[in-house]
């Protein structure tokens, strides 16, 4: 996997970098300290499978950035948002134009890395706040918040309310502890839901299972 980041700070580019390859040893990692660089960088490199940008660079103002990385990738390459704004409408500004994920940047570690696997896996990540928001719409419609979750399955089965609860918590990139936080139960509960969605789902790991739930409409 081909992957750009985009930010000007060295420090926090290093550091996802090193998120990044402990998640894909075998990644090739490109930085950039600013727009005009990511562009120089995608015009060279070919075949970049991500872009992981942040929105407040100094050469140029986001939107024209983005779009000018847009033309030297081709329609295959998937932008990614990691940034310290969590405002509504550049969240919403950013899905419109068909980011994969928007990730703030005060996500906690195991949140950061979960998120950024499950883009990597081909899914797609949102910060709790945009729930509501559906990525593949994003330009036509909002949602009622909290998200729900359609609880039945094409191959007839249904999720209990607790499933569809974990599976939205899953969603977010939240960790077993987080998830046991935020339901009110302990860790060992939240395992057992767990390993229960991943059988009604029929799939092996948490990343696929957020997957295959989008896949199926379910969230």
């Amino acid at each position: 996997m081909r992957i750009l980041i985009a930010d000007d700070h060295e420090l926090f580019r290093d550091g996802l970098q090193i998120q990044l390859e402990q998640i894909d040893s075998d990644a090739t990692i490109f930085q950039a300290g600013n727009f005009s660089s990511a562009i120089e960088v995608a015009r060279e490199e070919k075949d970049i499978d991500i872009v992981i940008v942040d929105l407040d660079m100094p050469d140029m103002n986001w939107e024209k950035g983005i779009s000018q990385v847009k033309e030297q990738t081709d329609e295959k390459t998937r932008f990614v948002v990691v940034s310290a704004s969590e405002n509504f409408n550049d969240i919403k500004e950013t899905l419109s134009i068909g980011v994969s994920g928007y990730i703030p940047k005060r996500s906690d570690t195991k949140v950061l890395r979960n998120a950024l696997r499950l883009i990597m896996d081909g899914g797609k990540y949102l910060p709790p706040a945009m729930l509501d928001y559906n990525l593949d719409s994003a330009a036509q419609e909002d949602k009622t918040y909290p998200r729900k979750i359609n609880s039945s399955l094409p191959n007839g089965k249904s999720l209990t309310p607790r499933q569809a609860e974990v599976l939205n918590y899953l969603s977010q990139g939240l960790s077993n502890k987080q998830i046991a936080y935020e339901m009110g139960v302990s860790e060992a509960t939240v395992k057992l839901h767990i390993n229960a969605l991943l059988r009604t789902l029929e799939v092996t790991n948490r990343t696929q299972a957020v997957i295959t739930a989008q896949k199926m409409g379910l969230i």
